[in-house]
């Protein structure tokens, strides 16, 4: 098998960020203009597109034999983020099998780096000059997206290689050290290669994105018209309240509530609205001008401008999900409409409110539901429907955590309630306050699922009120005590915290030349390489039932700024900030990393089994999978699939949950 690395620069006036990359490479415009490649270890060669009606022999004869190598079978072709490079290349008439292709991306994310090549190659302390060329980006913003016409540059709308000879020359050379850094990463990276399976899981997830999911264009159009009248007419109510001509500014408008209520009001945040609206204010028209602030503040409406902005011609929407996205854990990640994050559905009559906003019934709306944001904001799950004369199967694991950690942990009497009835929240506050479960009440259920919800992975009351506990009628004084009461019933758990803990701190204080791994309930807890004191590049790594490792870079102690204990600390991806940058880890976090890295592991074998089956999945929330087919008895055949033990875990109880729908919804 011999190996091409990939890499091309593009044009398209669609912008990449926000429409993605599907969109981007379907619009008329699209054209590659250049295409930097190099086999192995050789130079890198980069073939300029844009002069191709001005080439001689040598280059259309170098150019024949890349087209030739790209399609051949034995070409093993690497790029950094290659689902670009394929698909691009596919777009414009170079049509391969994603199988062919490697990502060195998927394999950064695989090994706990950064996303992106320059982040990446800054992570992996790749030489200067094989580092991405941060002076690419204003070479990007020049040749590759539109210019904006002025009279400096005679009113031109696109910067071509003849309008600035030099920096395009530049660019050329851009496009050549893109290639040195991802076969440099890859290098690096070699002695921990992404396994098969994990490879085979990012080809289906470039599939499933390419494939895409419809859209309800019509509900997206009238969505967007709601938003705009609803924001119009609460900013007009807002400016007869407060006086204010413009009550959006967030100066003017804390100014005038601090002085209404006659106090300080730090800030406009959504947290601080939502507190002041929950604990009240003095004033009726202050309470009125927070709940118009809060109205006005739902993120979820933008998610419809993302739908319209990213939509393919053919009315489908392509991209939505990350391989790898959460770099800890492997989970999937949202993108352009941000799925994980989708606002919940508990209005009563969905449908009846569907069918309004589809007609564009506004006043509608208003009289039957009270706020039209609010309603278009749990609509937004409904604009994703399936192919025509199809519906959506939507399943998931119930219980999926708990199960991961009560297996983990051997907590017996959990593992039997998943193996009978499954009533976890009742049989926890049965375990909880010591009565038999069919005297459980609805306030004793509700107390149990607080907490399991909340305290899995070594969280305390606070972790129960940001579960939302004092929202679902728990009191303050109450919560210590429920804490204590699910950790006497849950002792194996509670252990199974410290006893991970312990083994990644005795393998860290192992002086040996080369520590033997720690094992702990089906875990392999590792320091790698074996001979980490003469490599900069070491990992703490965890070998999962899977087969897939969760990689920990550069490990050491440190005081812990939360407890003033020793921890350990380790670089990786802020999963807010996305940079690169230390964290600290401690028993309830590494406990969470290892549970939800195994219940990822689950879906992505039931995503594997229905790709074998020949089912059709649209996309995947968390730990459920929306499957697009014109069989609404597909049904049995996805809960069969999610019901079958694991491989790799064949005692790990599991059941899944479904329902089938004409459009995506919370049953």
């Amino acid at each position: 098998m011999r190996h091409l690395s990939v890499d091309i620069e593009t044009f398209s006036s669609i912008e990449l960020k926000k429409a993605g990359m599907y969109r981007y490479a379907q619009s008329p415009d699209f054209e590659i203009m250049l295409i930097g490649y190099a086999w192995g270890d050789d130079p890198v060669r980069v073939i300029d597109m844009t002069k191709r009606k001005w080439w001689g022999p040598a280059e259309i004869e170098e150019f024949e034999a890349l087209m030739t190598a790209l399609h051949r079978e034995d070409v093993r072709k690497h790029a950094y983020n290659a689902a670009f490079e394929w698909y691009c290349l596919n777009q414009y008439g170079i049509e391969t099998p994603i199988e062919q292709w490697q990502c060195t991306m998927a394999h950064a994310l695989y090994c706990g780096f950064p996303a992106s090549l320059r982040d990446a190659s800054a992570a992996l302390r790749l030489p200067q000059d094989k580092q991405k060329d941060a002076a690419g980006s204003a070479l990007i913003r020049l040749f590759c997206t539109p210019t904006k016409p002025t009279r400096a540059n005679n009113m031109r709308t696109r910067t071509h290689p003849y309008h600035e000879p030099g920096r395009w020359e530049a660019f050329k050379a851009y496009c050549a050290r893109d290639v040195e850094s991802e076969r440099a990463c890859e290098q690096i990276l070699a002695p921990w290669p992404l396994p098969d399976r994990e490879l085979r899981l990012w080809q289906l997830d470039v599939f499933t994105n390419a494939q895409g999911v419809r859209i309800d264009r019509t509900l997206v159009k009238q969505a967007i018209l709601g938003s705009k009248r609803a924001a119009d007419e609460l900013t007009a109510e807002a400016v007869g309240i407060s006086g204010l001509a413009n009550p959006n500014s967030v100066a003017k408008l804390t100014k005038w509530l601090s002085d209404e209520i006659d106090e300080e009001v730090p800030n406009l945040q959504r947290a601080q609205v939502t507190e002041l609206l929950e604990r009240g204010v003095s004033s009726e028209k202050a309470t009125r001008i927070l709940e118009i602030r809060q109205e006005l503040g739902k993120s979820s409406l933008a998610k419809y401008h993302a739908m319209d902005t990213a939509v393919c011609n053919d009315g489908r929407l392509r991209g939505m999900t990350q391989y790898y996205g959460a770099s800890r854990t492997g989970r999937y990640a949202g993108r352009i409409v941000q799925l994980q994050n989708l606002p919940r559905q508990t209005m009563q009559g969905l449908d009846f409110a569907r069918e309004l906003a589809l007609k564009g019934d506004f006043d509608g709306i208003k009289m039957c539901y009270g706020s039209i944001p609010n309603t278009l904001s749990q609509l937004v799950r409904s604009a994703f429907i399936p192919s025509p004369g199809n519906v959506f199967v939507v399943a998931d694991f119930s219980a999926i955590e708990a199960r991961v950690i009560s297996w983990l942990a051997g907590e017996k009497w959990r593992n039997q309630v998943f193996a009978t009835h499954g009533k976890i929240y009742e049989a926890s506050a049965a375990a909880m306050f010591g009565v038999p479960i069919e005297q459980v009440t609805k306030e004793m259920r509700q107390k149990g699922k607080v907490a399991e919800l909340a305290l899995g992975f070594a969280g305390g009351a606070k972790a129960m009120e940001r579960m939302g506990a004092l929202q679902m009628g728990l009191k303050a004084d109450e919560l210590p005590e429920l804490v204590a009461r699910w950790r006497q019933s849950n002792t194996y758990i509670c252990g199974f915290w410290y006893d991970l803990e312990n083994a990644v701190i005795s393998l860290m204080r192992d002086t040996e030349k080369r520590p033997r791994p720690r094992y702990i309930n089906h875990l392999e807890i590792a320091r790698e390489p074996k001979d980490f004191d003469k490599d900069d590049l070491n990992f703490i790594t965890i070998y999962l039932p899977s087969g897939r490792k969760l990689f920990y870079e550069r490990p050491h102690f440190a005081t812990s700024d939360v407890t003033g204990r020793q921890c350990i600390e380790c670089w990786g991806t802020n999963q807010v900030t996305r940079r690169w940058e230390k964290y600290q880890m401690w028993h309830g976090k590494w406990t969470e990393n290892v549970v939800q890295a195994i219940a990822r592991d689950c879906l992505a074998e039931v995503l594997l089994r229905a790709s074998d089956a020949g089912l059709q999945v649209a996309f995947t929330v968390h730990d459920e999978l929306i499957v697009d087919t014109p069989d609404a008895g597909d049904l049995n055949k996805v809960l069969e699939i999610m019901d079958k033990p694991m491989p790799w875990a064949p005692d790990l109880l599991l059941k899944g949950d479904g329902y089938v729908c004409d459009y995506y919804r919370k049953d």
